[in-house]
């Protein structure tokens, strides 16, 4: 067991001595999110707004390209009080600069669901995010994501209906 941890810190502090600039932060978002049933519902399917907050770190590998891991809270889902969904996400994004001010990022996000009324729904899901990031400062940025899911949120084992989330983000952040 020791060995493990002293393994990890080594491998730690190696990675984060050779990265190019390692910045951490904060960014909160305007989640607009929806549910993509298959087949398609029988019900008035509509979009939910919701928020999302939480921290990141950028790993930078070199003057163009970083690492981004991000844990965050969001709120999405339906509009319909049984089809709001909440998460706890990890996404890890590969981002590359355009210019000074631009970043494009895209990558895998996993998702923990967090209500627990809610036993139709998948625990864990599977997403992609893509995004797009402006610098207005050194500092201060706002962004643009989207999520979109790759693995059914509802439970096989209770239905036969398939449902993705699609999640469109408008955000802002700073650079501590």
């Amino acid at each position: 067991m020791k060995s493990l941890i002293l393994t990890l810190l080594f491998v730690s502090i190696t990675t984060l001595s050779f990265a190019q600039g390692t910045s951490y932060g904060v960014r909160g978002a305007f989640n607009i999110s929806n549910l993509d049933f298959d087949p398609d519902a029988t019900f008035d399917n509509q979009h939910r707004n919701g928020f999302a907050f939480g921290g990141f770190v950028d790993y930078g590998i070199s003057d163009n390209f970083s690492i981004l891991a991000e844990l965050q809270y969001s709120a999405e889902g339906g509009k319909h009080e049984t089809l709001k969904a909440d998460y706890i996400q990890l996404p890890i994004m590969a981002r590359f600069a355009i210019g000074n001010k631009f970043t494009f990022g895209a990558g895998p996000m996993l998702s923990l669901k967090t209500w627990a009324d809610q036993d139709g729904f998948s625990t864990l899901t599977f997403s992609g995010v893509g995004g797009l990031e402006y610098m207005i400062t050194d500092e201060l940025f706002i962004d643009a994501r989207v999520h979109y899911g790759l693995s059914n949120i509802l439970d096989k084992d209770l239905t036969d209906v398939e449902a993705q989330n699609t999640t469109f983000q408008f955000g802002f952040g700073i650079k501590i």
